[in-house]
């Protein structure tokens, strides 16, 4: 073999023949598969390879990569890109289990002086959206290690976002993520891209080798072959798996029928877009339109005053919502609310503040501080339910202190969902979860749940579960217009 292949493979062996131990400056006494995690981490790390931690969301992914960068801060600085929401939650976790390293977080402040003073046991923490603004003041270091939170944010590879990830340089690359792909397979070729060049081959040729085999003619060998490519540097454990002490959670579909008037307004909304789309063969450039469409008619499923302000009908959906809040509270019980649509949210919050119910709330407009004190809240026990945004608070957060999660409407990817879900069910919970889904009958939201169920096979066949509006052709998305069901052309 050519030299550089044989002494890859003296890397490799090398690697998996040393013995790994945490470091002991780690402040956490690490579960067993927490500590296998780190091991494994470690062992692809240190022969160069990338690695995608992809845990259930709740299992430590955190800590487990606070290990390896314990481990790793002799090497040289750490660099760990997060979402803005997250940022915080790193420091507060590096400083608990990790205080010996050097946390910095990238401000405009210092953006110019910082890099050149990074070294061993610095970790420098940066926003997606400011390390593609300030990509190039970061381009002379060199980091020993790159982590990539909620990697699921470079599935397009397009992106300036994924562009920027892919210019550090970073002699490890590690991405966490609870769903490595999310609405289609290009997604995980993405991912790898960034953490493994060349390990699932060129773009073309990905989509040819399995895209098309495996997403149009569901091929199982093409499924097969894919999974063992990227089984050695992709680890997933459910809490099914690790974490049998964790409390059973139920999950529920809570059927809400709409009343003739709220169908007439509903109805009225279907009909309406067809019109406007007409009945011919659906084109790419109408793919906006439907999309839109498609929300109007979401809104319509939720309550009537989403598609008109001024309308004096009440929503079968928020009745049955103060139903199940009042037979929750009357059991002792709190609930996290979790709605797509802040405006649909504000409808509860009014609803709640007439029937004198507390409650805290966070939505994408919530200032990071003011944030973190409504989950310290919350979790003294600081009102009955906690309305969140999904986009908002869908990840990052940990809201234990709730033993019920209300699902308001269905989104796309029910991965968004599980990890919503997962801000109750996680390790710390001693009770019982119970997760309940509003799904108004007939309408639209009926077509995505069995979207999700249609879908969720390929996923799980490759470690993740997933799904999205965005896969879906314009043909599909004029289905559910018509029809409030899939059709496939």
């Amino acid at each position: 073999a050519p030299p550089d292949w044989r002494q890859l493979a003296k890397r490799i062996h090398h690697a998996h023949a040393r013995a790994v131990r945490v470091p002991r400056s780690l402040k956490a006494e690490l579960r067993d598969y927490q500590r296998e995690g780190f091991v494994w981490l470690a062992r692809l790390t240190s022969w160069g390879a990338g690695a995608c931690l992809a845990d259930d969301m709740g299992l430590g992914k955190t800590v487990q990569a606070l290990a390896l960068l314990l481990s790793r801060a002799a090497m040289g600085p750490a660099l760990v890109v997060a979402p803005t929401s997250l940022r915080g939650n790193w420091m507060r976790e590096a400083d608990r289990f990790a205080p010996s390293l050097r946390v910095h977080v990238w401000q405009d402040a210092d953006r110019d002086s910082l890099p050149a003073r990074l070294g061993p046991r610095d970790v420098l923490i940066i926003s997606y959206g400011l390390l593609t603004r300030d990509a190039a003041k970061l381009a002379d270091v060199t980091f020993a290690t790159l982590v990539v939170d909620e990697a699921q944010a470079v599935k397009n590879p397009d992106t300036a976002r994924a562009r920027a990830l892919r210019g550090v340089k970073a002699e490890a690359r590690v991405a966490l993520t609870g769903t490595p792909v999310e609405n289609r397979l290009s997604e995980l070729w993405s991912l790898f891209h960034l953490l493994f060049p060349g390990l699932l081959g060129g773009r073309e040729s990905f989509h040819a080798r399995f895209a098309i085999p495996i997403e149009r003619d569901r091929n199982a060998d093409a499924r097969a072959s894919l999974a063992r490519l990227v089984r050695p540097f992709l680890l997933r454990r459910t809490k099914a798996q690790v974490a049998r002490e964790l409390p059973p959670r139920v999950e529920t579909v809570v059927p809400v029928t709409l009343s003739d008037a709220e169908r007439r307004v509903y109805d009225d909304v279907r009909l309406a877009a067809l019109a406007r789309l007409g009945e011919g063969t659906p084109g790419g450039d109408q793919r906006f339109e439907m999309l839109a469409a498609l929300t109007r008619l979401r809104l319509a499923a939720c309550h009537p005053r989403l598609v008109d302000p001024d309308t004096g009908l009440s929503s079968s959906k928020l009745e049955r919502v103060l139903e199940r809040v009042d037979e929750l509270l009357a059991e002792g019980g709190r609930a996290l609310v979790f709605s797509q649509f802040v405006r649909h949210l504000a409808l509860v919050r009014d609803a709640l503040e007439a029937r004198g119910i507390s409650f805290q709330y966070l939505d994408g407009r919530t200032p990071a501080a003011e944030r973190q004190a409504r989950v310290e809240a919350f979790q003294r026990g600081e009102g009955a339910l906690f309305l969140i945004s999904l986009k908002a608070g869908g990840t990052g957060l940990n809201l234990t202190g709730a033993d019920h999660v209300l699902h308001l409407d269905p989104w796309w990817n029910p991965a968004v969902e599980d990890q919503a879900s997962d801000r109750a069910h996680r390790i710390g919970q001693t009770r019982p979860v119970t997760v309940s889904r509003f799904v108004s009958e007939g309408t639209i939201e009926e077509a995505i749940l069995a979207l999700h169920a249609e879908k969720r096979d390929l996923a799980d066949s490759l470690l993740s579960e997933a799904d999205g509006a965005a896969a879906l052709s314009p043909a599909q998305l004029l289905g559910l217009l018509r029809f409030g069901g899939i059709r496939e052309d």
